[in-house]
């Protein structure tokens, strides 16, 4: 299943309750986009998810079915509300109080990418910014609505794992001297998008494959595991974010040699988060 906004790569038979999502990995860039920005080619994929809808395309084996956007985060950011525009960015567009990642260019609408270097040279209208929003935020959220309606149609409840991918550096803080350093981090809002059953199975796939996870820092979740986390309905968001350097050169965005080893392993993690969602009693709804 393809559209202009996303493509769902669907098993032969759904297995799981699991629906696995990437909003951030899209590397088309429309030409008139490139040619107005300020940025190189290269510069301006450096906010992308590069290689995470490849990572997770073996979903389908196992039973579950991946989306996957085919716009750009910097074109309309699909983790982020419709409403999240900047005005620092967009005419016309009203300041609606504090928004931090908004005041940081971060919004719907992206003013800048990696490390805040600006897209644009000025602002662009609030019609080029609704058109974005109706030809690709609107379809994919449509499709993540359905996949997610299937799923609890199917197995009685619903759970998400949005994939990402985070800079090497982004853990630098959170790294403690003389531990190892965490490469996986999950984010539930703390506690408020999935139940902990479900988050702990979930670091439990990873722990397996060996890896260091933490969880809600640096990222606790944006906009999807805020919108679609309802676990007193049987509907979990997790977000999941990967240390880049795990499988891939940051600086030139290409897989490094460790690329095909660290692939085999998260197919192994895959195998196990759609394990979670597949032919068992659905989770027990959360407590109101």
């Amino acid at each position: 299943m393809s559209n202009p906004a996303f493509e769902v790569l669907m098993p032969p038979e759904r297995l799981s309750s699991v629906v696995f999502a990437s909003p951030h990995s899209a590397r088309y860039y429309p030409r008139h986009f490139v040619n107005r920005s300020v940025l190189d080619e290269h510069t301006i994929r450096t906010s992308e998810d590069a290689f995470v809808d490849q990572l997770f395309a073996p979903a389908a084996e196992f039973g579950a079915p991946l989306l996957t956007a085919r716009v750009p985060r910097a074109y309309v950011d699909l983790n982020r509300s419709a409403d999240e525009l900047d005005p620092a960015l967009v005419m016309g567009a009203r300041k609606q109080g504090h928004n931090p990642r908004v005041a940081s260019g971060l919004g719907v609408i992206p003013r800048v990418v990696a490390n805040g270097r600006a897209i644009y040279r000025g602002k662009i209208t609030m019609d080029e910014a609704r058109m974005r929003i109706d030809r690709y935020w609107r379809p994919y959220h449509l499709a993540l609505q359905g996949l997610l309606a299937e799923a609890h149609q199917m197995f009685g409840e619903a759970i998400l794992v949005d994939c990402h991918s985070m800079p090497h550096e982004a853990m630098d803080g959170i790294a403690r001297k003389g531990q190892r350093r965490p490469e996986i981090v999950l984010g539930d809002r703390f506690g408020a998008a999935a139940s902990s059953d479900v988050v702990d199975r979930i670091e439990s796939a990873f722990a397996r494959a060996g890896f260091m996870v933490a969880r809600n820092a640096p990222f606790a979740g944006a906009y999807v595991t805020q919108a679609y986390g309802r676990p007193s309905r049987n509907q979990h968001a997790i977000q999941i974010e990967i240390d880049r350097a795990l499988y891939m050169d940051e600086k030139r965005i290409r897989p490094n040699a460790r690329y095909a080893t660290f692939k085999a392993l998260l197919r192994r993690v895959i195998a196990d988060v759609a394990a979670i969602g597949a032919g068992g009693d659905a989770i027990p709804l959360a407590a109101e």
